[in-house]
């Protein structure tokens, strides 16, 4: 091979952000630590393999089963000796691919949609506002303090809706001002630009903060880690300032100060799940935790590996909207685990989480023994 390519391929990663790729000295840890490995013996995805492909411009790091494969979980890039930000590099990486239209072909209606209609469900933008049916939901005004930001997911997927119902119950019996913006709304982008597309994440960035600036929005409330992690990173990257708070943080600030009292007892042992995108993206592990244990008669329980080891449910990095094998699925493995814990709930905070968690327990056998929750329908029933 030629030091042309090479030098091409690995200059043109690091212009697209992936510039601590050459940093890498392929000690193997990141491949070690990858949930793939637990998953499936043999994986094609290693991640030190791709890194070295980076390096050395090789070809075959654009198939589905290795560069679109990861799921950004970043527990490679929490646990790197040499702090290279992979999900940085595979980030470049997949720019790259994108700029040659080979995005793989089921994310491409997924793009699509977000293009045409400011969300990656299919939906029209005109239902956005459908989840707040009979809620009473107020509209954010110049008196308004917090600007509720419910994700799409949570606005147009049927069982996320539940999330965001929750969240408004909550904050009304909190006496909280809040409100939302409306159909006006669009996705935040950060599925978009982890799939590889930077121009659609760029525009939909500079639309959103424009929006929320024409607004007069100062605060935050996000219901998805995905969103709380993109406004407070890569949108403060584009020069938006706005204080950001994913509600686990919000909510149990408003328990300790008295605002928000559960009552109700649960009686049930519940497991939580750290999702990636709150957990090692942002260092959000006690506040959800605490949340629960506020919950009279809930019962705790840990899973093996929690906090900075918890095994990813797959649906970051655009996996959401990829076909994983039944064998391959993270999402299965947690779910097994919590029902030979013999819980009875199995809590997460993030709609990602629920929706592969959900299709887990069917899959899996599990709908019997296990129930899915978002913290929010805890607090909720708890009221």
């Amino acid at each position: 091979m030629s030091i042309t390519p090479f030098l091409e391929v690995n200059q043109a990663i690091a212009a697209m952000g992936g510039d601590t790729l050459n940093q890498c000295m392929q000690c193997g840890l990141c491949a070690g630590l990858c949930p793939w490995g637990r998953v499936v013996e043999g994986s094609p995805f290693v991640v030190r393999k791709l890194i070295r492909m980076g390096q050395l411009g090789m070809e075959g790091f654009e198939s589905d089963e290795i560069l679109y494969a990861c799921t950004t979980c970043n527990l490679c890039v929490r646990n790197c000796p040499r702090q290279v930000k992979i999900i940085d590099v595979i980030r470049s990486m997949r720019a790259m691919i994108a700029e040659t239209g080979a995005i793989p072909q089921n994310l491409r209606p997924i793009l699509g949609s977000v293009h045409s209609h400011g969300n990656p469900w299919a939906e029209d933008k005109e239902k956005r506002m459908n989840w707040t049916q009979g809620l009473d939901v107020p509209t954010f005004g110049p008196d308004t303090e917090y600007f509720l930001f419910v994700c799409c997911t949570s606005a147009y997927e049927q069982r996320s809706q539940k999330i965001a119902q929750a969240m408004v119950a909550l904050l009304k019996a909190a006496g909280v001002s809040f409100g939302i913006i409306g159909n006006e709304e669009s996705c935040c982008g950060e599925s978009v630009r982890k799939i590889g597309d930077e121009a659609l994440f760029s525009k939909l960035a500079e639309k959103n903060i424009a929006l929320f600036q024409s607004k007069g929005v100062k605060k935050i409330i996000t219901t998805s880690p995905h969103c709380f992690t993109t406004f407070t990173q890569d949108y403060k990257d584009l020069g938006a300032d706005f204080e950001v708070q994913h509600y686990s943080l919000f909510l149990n600030q408003l328990v300790k100060e008295g605002k928000l009292t559960p009552k109700t007892a649960l009686n049930k042992k519940v497991a939580y799940h750290d999702p990636c995108y709150l957990g090692r993206h942002n260092e959000v592990f006690e506040q959800p935790r605490e949340l629960i244990q506020a919950i009279p008669g809930a019962e705790l329980i840990e899973f093996e590996q929690n906090k900075g080891l918890s095994l990813c449910c797959g649906g970051g990095g655009g996996r959401l909207w990829m076909e994983t094998k039944p064998e391959q699925r993270f999402s299965d493995k947690k779910v097994i685990e919590a029902a030979e814990k013999g819980v009875d709930i199995l809590a997460t905070a993030c709609p990602y989480c629920i929706s592969l968690f959900e299709d887990s327990r069917k899959g899996t056998g599990k709908e019997e023994q296990l129930e899915i929750k978002d913290i929010t329908e805890l607090l909720q029933a708890a009221l």
